[in-house]
């Protein structure tokens, strides 16, 4: 069975926006950017909230692939290579190629996605993939960890959950960036 990967960019206290919703602080080095398009591009499809897509949705932008040698549009060609599903009750259309808009997430749904997929999917978003752990569908937890603490904002792990988890690698990339890559036990 394909695996379910939720990724993050996160700061070393464990968060993926500050308490004013800012991000900033994670924006990766070329090196950085080099290791996470390797890290992105095995995934066929990522499943996103509304939040997250429309943060995602900058990847659709014709002006990004126009550098065939950046590491930027190297992502953008990987994004836009890969199925894109939005789980959104407020959204009423997607305007990226590649993508559904699903009105509610639906465990049974995603289990036969990676059932039948042939290549792993991507979760992100820190409430989509709070209710894809609750639901017992996330198979590993892949962070990128960013030197900076932020206080508090929005959370990368659901908080009112219990989850072990396994270390399967770690690597530091740049600048005191660290890969931390789990397998999720419970």
């Amino acid at each position: 069975m394909i695996e379910l990967v939720y990724s993050v960019i996160m700061s070393l206290d464990g968060y993926i926006a500050d308490r004013n919703g800012q991000f900033d602080w994670a924006e990766p080095t070329r090196t950085v950017h080099e290791y996470i398009n390797e890290l992105e591009r095995p995934f066929g499809t990522y499943l996103y909230g509304r939040r997250m897509y429309e943060v995602m949705a900058y990847w659709e932008l014709d002006e990004l692939t126009s550098d065939d040698d950046s590491v930027i549009s190297e992502y953008a060609r990987i994004w836009r290579g890969a199925d894109k599903i939005v789980f959104s009750r407020s959204l009423r259309h997607v305007d990226s190629a590649r993508t559904s808009l699903q009105s509610r997430f639906d465990p049974s749904d995603i289990s036969a996605l990676k059932a039948t997929s042939d290549r792993p999917v991507s979760i992100g978003g820190a409430t989509l993939a709070s209710v894809a752990f609750a639901a017992g569908l996330v198979d590993r937890f892949s962070a990128i960890v960013v030197p900076v603490t932020v206080g508090s904002g929005t959370a990368a792990l659901p908080r009112d959950q219990r989850h072990d988890f396994v270390l399967l690698s770690d690597r530091r990339i740049d600048e005191g960036v660290v890969h931390l890559d789990y397998r999720v036990t419970t």
